[in-house]
């Protein structure tokens, strides 16, 4: 079967941004600035040190809003349905979620260096810019009309111990795979965003954890306090947020390198192939789809279409994180010199999780008042009206990408309780993008007792997913994995078959089980090969009738 040149470049209708860069202003981002009248993708410029006030945009915030066509139905909700609220919200300012209830905060002994800490990282330059998460938000708005699809992963917890280029490499490196995999299922765009440079902070069910009879302070994150069971480790130690910011920094630089250098050039997809996958069942799949696009790439070039475009040389990436740590995430907002919003600029994205999101609480408020795109983590226990409450003072003017409903409920859950959400939020005329996580819902604990999750489940969790937007006439718009580029065994099941037994001979997880390179492959497939069935019915039901 011939390929489509469709399959590897976007659809013209897709990621067309509606900002452009002066030639003058400056930027790192891995997020190419583009032109709307030509591919994306012009040469990436370098932060000028005498620019004091970098300017992401030289738009009015009104103008630099992605233009998103909707589809009728859900314009006509959009204008018939959603109502604005007759409460007037509470005045925001970057300092109003210290007024709220801040739960999954640790308590740290010593305040004055604490806020020493904290003012240190208010000098620190930000590390991501504006206008990178202005056009994140563009490709999200996509992806909630189902015009792209979101890929979302990386670690549950990073680690001051296990940082290192070639984790960090690996990592991005199946991520391009899955990209690549996911992109020729749906032939539509995929926007790849990590769980990395920042992911640090997890919440806990209890602050203390008991050992023998001893009670100390429970692990936190690497950038709280340490796993080591002993009161000097689990003290929260505020010198770990400057680690874990200089952390961040490293990760992000060395990411910007391989999506701008030429290491994600799609014509090193045969390259892209890690070793342990490389003889699986997986890696045949992968190498059979890679010689495929090479075909593709051969059949343009000889077209005169050339590959050494900077479309085909890079490849767009951001980073996210929870936003758990709120002094570390207050520490790291600016107000941005072009729209006169503010963001979090520890992270293109962020999102609030399950323990946090309480409607009244501190991290709804600080996640209000920051212009990033936003993700909320939403279980079994979520209910459909609380929901389109959290939306509505989220995202008040209703903006294409601006949130993410990430569901962690477990397969049959899924079935029952997402379509309930789907119908609340539609009859609200929300816009948001709906993605699976289907990793935390599916935890068990092993006889060995180490925690895992097994792949059966993970993969029922996102039939379950496609199934119930199938159903509803909605879009299945993403996925968010814990997953690693490293060759763990954290999962149980899958094509190479992981049992309990292996559990202990390469489990390397902080916090909890990951997928492994050949797992989150075979993930990826499967996706894809759902995703093309949506797409080979969408185009059978567009095609008119023979005669």
């Amino acid at each position: 079967m011939a390929l489509s040149s469709n399959a590897i470049l976007p659809t013209k209708s897709s990621f067309l941004p509606t900002t452009s860069l002066k030639p003058h202003q400056p930027t790192f981002s891995l997020v190419q600035p583009t032109n709307p009248k030509s591919i994306p993708c012009p040469p990436i410029s370098t932060v000028h040190a005498a620019d004091k006030n970098p300017i992401i945009s030289d738009k009015s915030p009104a103008s630099a809003s992605p233009s998103i066509k909707l589809p009728a139905a859900v314009a006509t909700a959009v204008t018939t349905t959603a109502a604005p609220s007759t409460t007037k919200p509470e005045r925001w300012s970057l300092d109003s979620w210290k007024s709220k209830n801040a739960l999954q905060l640790p308590e740290y002994p010593d305040k004055d260096e604490l806020e020493s800490v904290l003012k240190t990282i208010e000098s620190f330059p930000p590390i991501v810019f504006a206008g990178e998460a202005r056009t994140l938000e563009e490709r999200l708005a996509e992806a909630a009309m189902g015009r792209a699809f979101l890929l979302q992963g990386g670690d549950c917890a990073e680690s001051f111990k296990e940082f290192n280029a070639n984790n960090i490499r690996d990592t991005f490196r199946i991520l391009l795979q899955m990209g690549a995999v996911l992109m020729f299922g749906g032939q539509m765009p995929v926007v790849k965003v990590g769980r990395m440079a920042g992911q640090f902070a997890k919440p806990r069910s209890e602050p203390l954890e008991e050992k023998n009879g001893v009670k100390l302070p429970s692990y936190r994150g690497d950038n709280v306090n340490g796993d080591a069971f002993d009161l000097k480790s689990r003290t929260p130690d505020p010198q770990r947020m400057i680690r874990a910011y200089c952390q961040s920094a490293a990760t992000l630089n060395l990411l910007r390198a391989f999506a701008t250098g030429g290491y994600a050039a799609m014509q090193r997809i045969n390259q892209w192939n890690l070793d342990f996958t490389e003889h699986s069942e997986q890696g045949d799949r992968y190498r059979e789809l890679a010689h495929r696009v090479d075909e593709a790439l051969g059949f343009m070039a000889a077209a005169g279409l050339t590959v050494d475009h900077p479309l085909m040389q890079t490849t767009e990436f951001w980073t996210s994180h929870e936003c758990l740590l709120l002094p570390y995430e207050h520490a790291l907002t600016r107000k941005d010199s072009t729209s006169g919003l503010y963001y979090d600029c520890s992270a293109h994205m962020v999102w609030v999780g399950e323990r946090t999101r309480q409607l009244d609480g501190a991290h709804v408020e600080f996640l209000r008042g920051i212009a990033n795109p936003l993700g909320i983590k939403v279980s079994d226990k979520m209910d459909p009206n609380e929901l389109v409450k959290l939306i509505e003072i989220l995202n008040p003017q209703n903006k294409p990408g601006r949130i993410n409903i990430i569901t962690r409920m477990g397969a049959e859950n899924m079935r029952v309780k997402l379509p309930h959400l789907i119908r609340a939020v539609r009859r609200a005329g929300q816009i948001v993008t709906w993605v699976s996580d289907p990793m935390h819902g599916n935890t068990i604990k092993a006889p060995c007792g180490l925690k895992t999750r097994p792949f059966d489940a993970i993969r029922a969790e996102v039939r379950a997913f496609f199934d119930v937007h199938e159903q509803e006439g909605s879009h299945p718009g993403g996925v968010h994995l814990e997953m690693t580029g490293q060759n763990v065994t954290e999962c149980i099941g899958g094509a190479q078959t992981v049992t309990f037994d292996d559990l202990g001979s390469r489990y390397h997880t902080h916090c909890d089980p990951r997928l492994n390179a050949s797992q989150s492959l075979e993930l990826a497939f499967i996706i894809a090969d759902r995703l093309r069935k949506t797409r080979i019915k969408t185009q059978q039901s567009l095609s008119p009738l023979a005669p």
